[in-house]
């Protein structure tokens, strides 16, 4: 992904159906199975991503090893977040009809965002807002697998390769210009299962 601007077509989706029909059903499953649910958890653990944090497409689940100390779900469908044990509160918002954020300014200390980057019509613009409600130093952490719902998914995600898929998260970040250079890992354990992905950065504010 060198382009400056991504082609025509690029967040097309198969299935252009408002997001709301598509998650209102309630679907209390996991998107990536035990391993990678264990590697997205040790990847925050080793950021230490557990003060004030934003899980963002949130659901019914959220990986971590140790719950943060407020984590604040923004997602699709209230069942499931009202499920989710580790919330201390929660937001149903769709990203994709309304790509701004309903906090103000520096707000949280983190954010999250889990399997669910693919789904994003208007990444660029959600990835911006996302740097305006983190304070300085805060960062946003971004983890993926190989598994999607295609219908729902990006033309230009199911397009790419995993490599591919790094690369274009990447770009996210630094289209948004709230963010330093990101970086992107390969987090696959070890045995056969769900591989993962992870890229990440930090706001670039300067402390007040």
């Amino acid at each position: 992904m060198s382009p400056a601007d991504f082609p025509p077509g690029f967040f097309d989706r198969a299935d252009p159906r408002p997001d709301a029909t598509f998650y209102g059903a309630t679907r209390l499953v996991t998107h990536i199975d035990d391993r990678a649910i264990a590697a997205v958890g040790a990847l925050y653990t080793e950021l230490g991503i557990d003060g004030e944090v934003l899980d963002l497409m949130s659901s019914w689940v959220s990986h971590f090893e140790r719950v943060p100390a407020r984590l604040i779900g923004l997602g699709m469908n209230g069942t499931e977040l009202l499920a989710n044990r580790a919330l201390a509160g929660h937001v149903v918002h769709d990203l994709n009809a309304d790509p701004l954020l309903p906090f103000p300014d520096d707000c949280f200390d983190d954010a999250v965002c889990c399997a669910s980057v693919d789904y994003l019509v208007e990444p660029v613009a959600v990835f911006r807002e996302v740097s305006r409600v983190l304070r300085p130093g805060g960062r946003f952490a971004v983890t993926f697998s190989d598994r999607c719902f295609p219908s729902k998914a990006i033309r230009g995600w199911l397009t790419s390769d995993d490599d591919e898929h790094m690369a274009i998260v990447s770009r996210y970040f630094a289209l948004s210009g709230g963010f330093r250079p990101a970086r992107s890992a390969v987090r696959t354990p070890t045995g056969r299962g769900d591989p993962l992905y992870a890229v990440w950065a930090e706001v670039a504010k300067i402390g007040r």
